[in-house]
């Protein structure tokens, strides 16, 4: 006998398109249990409420700040795919080194969607933090055929309207995923002797010149200065190194853990 929680995640897996072999052994639930659970009554997604996009009325998702957070790490490391009865799976890649990151990555998802089930999936180095539904395409209607920066990034009204409520969550999502917080170091000559001198410094680093340029736009209106890193020739980072732009982001996003 295997509890609930149990049961959904090992059907949550096989949601994402893995094989009954390949949940089995990560599991170690038997095959023929994940069949028989497989054709029985209950839905691998759980239907609930609507979706506030699907409404006779578009709405907005009730966690607005949540939502906001979780746009920035989908724009960064996540991705969405459709795997059967038009459900989609999101995913959002999370490195191994900040379980902090994956908690609160956990928490927006579910907060975004309380009636779906959210689950991690080990890899090497990371965490796939996942969850399926009929509706995470009408919540990023950024998705679509292809990589993110080989195509237009922009964000429709309703998701402008939540980001200029929520600002800092935004651009704490897209630190998360894309950016870090680092310490950098050079030297001066101070009465001819060498001295180091230390500063931390953000770096927000994506290839998609419009998600690089939904990122600084949402800077310019939290009043942070920031500059461009170029690398071959093509604008690469964004770097915020000025000290009361440094303070800003410390007391709103800080570093990851």
């Amino acid at each position: 006998m295997y509890d609930i929680a149990t049961r959904r995640r090992a059907l949550a897996l096989v949601g994402q398109g893995r094989s009954l072999n390949a949940v089995s052994k990560q599991t170690g639930i038997s095959r023929a249990a994940i069949r028989s659970w497989l054709t029985r009554a209950e839905p691998l997604v759980r239907n609930g409420e609507p979706c506030p996009r699907c409404r006779d009325v578009p709405g907005m998702p009730e966690d607005q700040e949540a939502y906001a957070y979780l746009l920035g790490l989908y724009l960064g490391d996540g991705c969405l795919s459709e795997h059967r009865r038009g459900v989609h799976c999101l995913r959002i890649a999370c490195a191994d080194a900040w379980p902090g990151l994956i908690d609160a990555c956990e928490a927006a998802m579910r907060a975004v969607r309380p009636d779906n089930s959210v689950c991690r999936v080990q890899k090497q180095g990371c965490v796939s933090v996942a969850s399926s539904s009929k509706h995470w395409p009408c919540l990023f209607p950024q998705h679509g055929p292809g990589r993110k920066h080989e195509r237009r990034i922009v964000l429709e009204a309703w998701q402008q309207q939540i980001v200029d409520e929520h600002p800092w969550e935004f651009v704490r999502g897209l630190i998360h995923s894309d950016g870090c917080r680092i310490t950098n170091w050079t030297t001066r000559l101070v009465g001819g002797v060498p001295k180091r001198y230390e500063y931390p410094r953000y770096f927000f680093t994506n290839v998609s010149e419009d998600i690089r340029r939904l990122f600084t736009d949402t800077l310019d209106m939290l009043g942070v200065e920031w500059t461009q890193c170029v690398r071959g020739g093509s604008p690469y980072n964004v770097s915020v190194a000025r000290r009361a732009s440094v303070g800003l982001m410390d007391a709103h996003v800080g570093p990851k853990h």
